[in-house]
């Protein structure tokens, strides 16, 4: 008996809002699938802003699927040490990141968000639409197609709308309505400086001290990332043009070189942003409309996983919407796929951030005390089970 045919993959045209890490993402993945993406972007150009990331080695697994990995190891640089270290530079915790990536064929690498940004536009597919300046802020999902309403006061219609419109999303709210963010209790700055000198090469360090914290990040190309957190009311803000001065007081007596990457940053390369995330949602998708990245999941960044979980959203998406069948199938197989997990990265990070930012002497002094006594290999076994669990 012959079996019936297989119905050919659909060659979808799918709309996303928002030219981030994940939306620039998605489109290179539905490019490889042989779909079309445009791309709707708020920003009139995509400017080399923001700090620096890690791409863990799930990220880079779901990159390396979509042909992206190499590119985007080219342009940081890789991470071989971690550590979570006191503010006299003792340490608490340390992973031996280079034999992991041995271990896995995996690359952890730091790089400039920017750079990060350039690699996933260069391989857009030419076909595909980057239009921007024009911000969607509204649709009308029909059954058969979705309309997407532009800032510009045009329309554009395609078979699948993608909000990856970030933290305050008007896909996010034209779905699920008006929600406010919550806030961590603690405010962030990030900071890059051409200091790479001060710093051992592949040696990424996280310090913990009362209420605030202090990352070191190599990222290639003869700059240090650096980011630090410190409790504080939501929108409190810096008195004009004594960032780095009031930094450089809050963080004095601290381990080097953190004084010294806090001197050798100019004050137009430090950015301060109050940490903000959402509960976790029980569902991204209605119809044909869903949600990516920071608009379905944004979470605080002490994982370190926002964009390396916006990152997988992207393939996996990609690899679902690519598949024959209705397109509210491919939605929820998307779901299945990613939310459970996306969900408990919220969770986890928020509860990461809690303790990290912790006051009081006595509990800092346990938790400490607990860290030391956690075994590197264990460590090690968490990272592990981040790239086993990935989809």
């Amino acid at each position: 008996m012959t079996p019936p045919p297989v119905a050919p993959a659909p060659v979808r045209h799918v709309l996303i809002s928002g030219a981030g890490i994940g939306g620039l993402t998605l489109a290179c993945a539905l490019h490889r699938a042989g779909l079309r993406a445009t791309v709707l972007e708020r920003a009139d150009a995509l400017r080399p802003v923001g700090a620096g990331l890690i791409v863990q080695v799930n990220a880079s697994l779901a990159l390396r699927r979509i042909g992206l990995c190499d590119a985007v190891v080219a342009e940081g640089a890789l991470v071989e040490h971690s550590a979570v270290l006191d503010a006299s530079g003792q340490r608490l915790t340390q992973v031996d990141v280079g034999a992991l990536q041995r271990e896995l064929d995996a690359p952890m690498v730091a790089l400039h968000r920017a750079r990060l940004q350039a690699v996933l536009r260069a391989h857009v597919s030419p076909e595909d639409d980057v239009r921007l300046g024009v911000a969607v802020t509204g649709f009308q999902d029909d059954g058969a197609r979705v309309t997407a309403s532009l800032s510009d006061g045009t329309t554009v219609s395609g078979d699948v709308l993608v909000g990856a419109d970030g933290l305050r999303s008007a896909v996010r709210t034209g779905l699920w309505g008006e929600q406010p963010t919550r806030y961590s209790g603690y405010t962030s700055w990030r900071g890059v400086c051409p200091a790479v000198e001060l710093v051992a090469p592949g040696h990424v360090s996280e310090t913990w001290g009362p209420g605030a914290r202090f990352g070191i990040v190599p990222i290639g190309h003869g700059e240090v990332y650096w980011f630090a957190t410190l409790n504080a009311p939501a929108g409190t803000e810096d008195a004009p043009g004594q960032t780095l001065s009031a930094l450089r007081e809050r963080f004095s007596g601290w381990h080097a070189p953190i004084a010294a990457l806090l001197a050798a940053t100019p004050a137009e390369r430090v950015l301060r942003t109050d940490i903000h995330d959402r509960p976790p949602l029980p569902q991204w998708s209605r119809g044909r409309v869903t949600l990516l990245g920071d608009a379905a999941h944004p979470m605080t960044p002490n994982l370190g996983q926002g964009g390396c979980q916006a990152i997988e959203d992207a393939v996996v998406l990609a690899d679902c919407l690519a598949a024959p069948g209705p397109v509210e199938d491919a939605l929820r197989a998307y779901e299945a796929r990613r939310l459970t997990r996306a969900n408990q990265m919220v969770v986890r990070s928020r509860q990461m951030g809690r303790v990290g930012q912790w006051e009081n002497g006595a509990a800092r002094f346990v938790r400490d005390s607990l860290l030391r006594c956690v075994p590197a290999s264990m460590a090690a076994q968490q990272i592990r089970e981040l790239v086993k669990s990935a989809s």
